[in-house]
């Protein structure tokens, strides 16, 4: 491997690799933070998952070593490889290799006084039977519970979404129940509810779990038209008027809300996991 960084201009594309003897997901997600604090660098990004065997690295160096190649500059390599010999291998390839893995358990080992396992894809090893279960039990929740489709067994949801229609909440329910095991049900706001000036009367007996999303009309006409363009549905002034009383609504409801305009998918749960855990503390 390349002792020397090769200079790149701001904005040039850079190819950057995400290897993992698992899913590549945890090296994909911190290698897309850090990679963000640049600007104006471009990458383009390719995952190499369940490089877990010699054979399988070699072949990972092949074809780094060919984009490096074809690209004219070193490539990035995020990696998450646990095992030493594996990741030995994958460090001589013509690249920048961050070790995401290497870098901290060995400060943990020695802090620790005892040695990682460095087992392959522990990270999303099912530890628990009973976890499991509870995650899909969450997920099959939050989809039978996806805008209102079902009023039974809302009493035990962790949290109920609230807001207009296309503001966020399926996508948010599901990446709750999915990566945090929360039982999330989402509930539209509509006209009528607006008409009479009051949540769906289910929703009263739950107000403790409600949480309400919101979104810029702008933002909001743009999705809608996706879905039904030309419609009443997708109209600007249309769209200012739902959010207007939506959040007239959960104002008056005393419901926290947050918009979804600018926010990712991670910051909208990361806030609601945030006000349920106060919540439950103050219970």
């Amino acid at each position: 491997m390349s002792a020397n960084p090769t200079s790149t201009p701001q904005g040039h594309e850079r190819t950057a690799y995400f290897i993992s003897d698992g899913t590549g997901i945890t090296s994909e997600t911190v290698a897309m933070s850090l990679l963000s604090q640049f600007d104006d660098l471009k990458t383009r990004n390719v995952r190499l998952p369940f490089i877990d065997s010699e054979a399988k690295a070699h072949e990972a160096v092949a074809r780094i070593n060919l984009a490096a190649q074809n690209d004219g500059r070193r490539p990035l390599v995020f990696s998450t490889l646990a095992i030493p010999s594996i990741s030995g291998i994958v460090q001589t390839a013509n690249a920048c290799y961050l070790d995401l893995i290497g870098t901290f358990v060995s400060s943990l080992e020695t802090e620790l006084g005892r040695e990682a396992s460095r087992g392959v894809g522990q990270f999303h090893r099912i530890k628990s039977p009973d976890e499991y279960q509870a995650r899909i039990d969450a997920i099959n929740f939050s989809l039978s519970h996806d805008d209102g489709q079902q009023h039974a067994e809302l009493g035990t949801a962790d949290v109920i979404l609230v807001g207009v229609s296309r503001c966020g909440k399926t996508p948010t329910s599901l990446y709750l129940s999915i990566q945090h095991g929360i039982k999330a049900a989402n509930y539209p706001l509509i006209p009528e509810d607006f008409e009479r000036m009051r949540l769906p009367e289910v929703l009263y007996q739950f107000r403790h779990k409600l949480f309400g999303l919101t979104i810029s009309p702008e933002r909001l006409h743009e999705v809608r038209s996706e879905r039904r363009p030309d419609s009443r549905y997708a109209a600007l002034e249309n769209c200012r008027d739902e959010v207007r009383q939506a959040e007239s609504m959960m104002r008056r409801e005393g419901i926290s809300m947050l918009s979804t305009t600018t926010k990712s998918i991670e910051e909208i749960a990361a806030t609601i996991l945030t006000v349920i855990q106060l919540d439950e503390g103050g219970k």
